[in-house]
């Protein structure tokens, strides 16, 4: 499967999921010339096709007639600092922007935090969409990192593959919302490092026989 057909693939699940909807967020993936991205204003995951993705090089050059996503520098900028990564997931998922709109991190309530790359998600702060001074703080809250909120924005995701950046933004509007829960009925019990090497030791043998 192409790259474009891959991100027309999984812009749909994740509308399907309620986790891009209408025209919000944006998904690319990482090309040899650079990346494919969806167009800029949006376009309803029911009317995308691949004429409407852009491609260009990660230093803005578009080598198509689409006209890329504003946010195309924050992805261009996530995949110079993460050569590991092929797919770019950023949307406005419910749960996920309500704790970015209280300008804090995912904090290691539970240990499938540890599935983002550390014992948090980190919180950008608040900067205007479309900015080079967003995209500079998403690369560095994304650092160590597959997974970042923006304040009063949204979210990124990162994946090697683009079952793996949906399945992780799942994951991630998941715990978001199960944070936001404990914490409207009192004050969630975080887990010490302790608790959280633990864990990650765990997960590192987890299903071997």
């Amino acid at each position: 499967m192409s790259a474009a057909a891959e991100i027309l693939s999984l812009y749909a699940a994740l509308g399907r999921a309620g986790l891009i909807q209408g025209s919000s967020g944006n998904v690319s993936a990482r090309v040899p010339q650079g990346m494919v991205i969806t167009p800029s204003g949006g376009t309803p995951e029911e009317a995308l096709g691949e004429p409407d993705l852009a491609r260009m090089t990660l230093d803005g050059t578009v080598t198509n007639d689409a006209t890329p996503s504003s946010e195309w520098a924050m992805h261009a900028g996530i995949y110079q600092a993460a050569p590991e990564t092929r797919f770019i997931v950023h949307s406005h998922a419910d749960a996920c922007t309500a704790l970015a709109c209280l300008a804090e991190p995912l904090p290691a309530f539970h240990y499938m935090v540890l599935q983002f790359g550390g014992t948090d998600v980190r919180c950008a702060p608040y900067v205007t969409f479309g900015t080079p001074a967003l995209a500079a703080l998403a690369v560095e809250a994304m650092r160590d990192r597959t997974a970042c909120l923006l304040a009063n924005h949204g979210m990124i995701v990162l994946g090697a593959t683009a079952a793996q950046a949906l399945s992780r933004s799942l994951l991630l509007e998941q715990l978001c919302r199960q944070y936001l829960l404990a914490r409207s009925a009192g004050t969630p019990r975080l887990l010490s490092e302790a608790e959280m090497a633990a864990a990650k030791e765990r997960f590192r043998t987890y299903g071997r026989r």
